[in-house]
């Protein structure tokens, strides 16, 4: 068999491009449901407000980088806090392990993005990553999303094999990786991920690559990382790294919705369209593409 040796890398954003709910989760109306809802309220954790200054924003960089995972981080923090004297540890992991699980049941991949990713996951002299900054239950997460529609997917890293659902059973993994900073050790902006990630695939042989990521923008108000000046900082410090590890062209499609537009469904299927076409071009380029950061 012929060695897989990718002339053409795509990257995908995960939360606010492939999944345009996930960032949709942490509405104000929604979040105060689900706090309630998983126990969370009980426990001291009742306001967007407590939920990002006091549990989100001081473990964010913990969370995303190493393998401790959301439930375990936040468990942690509430533990930490004592906001709800008497609480056991137990009640806590169980509330946090509940509120997890719904953000991650309603983060799944968009279904108008799966006929470019099934093209992609088999596309000759392609290879596909997910890049994500996120909590170490994503990896699991989109891999089971990616095989629930019988496309292959593995962890950066990981041998070749076969994939362990059952409706790929038997198949030889396609060229589509996952690639999650709390697996790597650093966020997509930090050029020592994409140094991580080279050295974890054969992608010695990329002529172009084309990245299609949001960098926050989509994320709901509240979440720091979503604010204007860290999207645009992010943009052209990812930009930036991916040329200096490739060496090679680059094209960037920022994957912005615009905020308060009166139809988002209507404008995310429009915008995903759009972006298909441009992965089209890209595919049947020549290898030279334009540079977009």
């Amino acid at each position: 068999m012929t060695p897989f040796s990718p002339e053409k890398l795509v990257i995908f954003d995960y939360s606010g491009t492939l999944s345009l709910e996930a960032p949709r989760f942490s509405r104000p109306a929604n979040l105060l449901s689900v706090l309630a809802e998983s126990g969370l309220a009980k426990l001291g954790v009742a306001t967007p407000e407590a939920f990002w200054g006091q549990i989100v924003g001081p473990t964010w960089t913990g969370g995303s980088t190493t393998a401790i995972g959301y439930k375990r981080v936040m468990a942690k923090r509430i533990e930490a806090l004592g906001l709800v004297p008497g609480a056991t540890g137990a009640e806590i992991a169980a509330a946090a392990s509940r509120f997890v699980d719904r953000y991650l049941d309603h983060s799944r991949i968009d279904p108008r993005w799966r006929p470019i990713l099934e093209n992609l996951s088999v596309h000759p002299g392609t290879a596909l990553v997910i890049a994500t900054d996120h909590y170490a239950e994503a990896t699991e997460t989109i891999i089971h999303n990616l095989h629930s529609w019988n496309i292959p997917a593995r962890k950066a890293g990981e041998k070749k094999g076969t994939a362990p659902d059952s409706s790929v059973k038997n198949r030889e993994l396609s060229p589509l990786f996952i690639a999650n900073s709390a697996d790597i050790g650093f966020w997509k902006a930090d050029r020592r991920f994409w140094e991580v990630l080279k050295s974890r695939l054969p992608l010695e042989m990329v002529r172009s690559v084309l990245i299609i990521d949001d960098f926050g923008f989509n994320e709901e108000q509240g979440d720091r990382y979503g604010e204007r000046a860290r999207v645009e900082a992010r943009q052209k410090e990812t930009a930036a790294s991916l040329q200096e590890i490739f060496q090679t062209s680059l094209t960037v499609i920022p994957f912005f919705l615009k905020n308060g537009e009166r139809d988002r469904k209507e404008a995310g299927a429009q915008r995903i369209a759009e972006t298909v076409r441009q992965i089209d071009r890209f595919l049947n380029s020549g290898g030279a593409t334009k540079n977009t950061p």
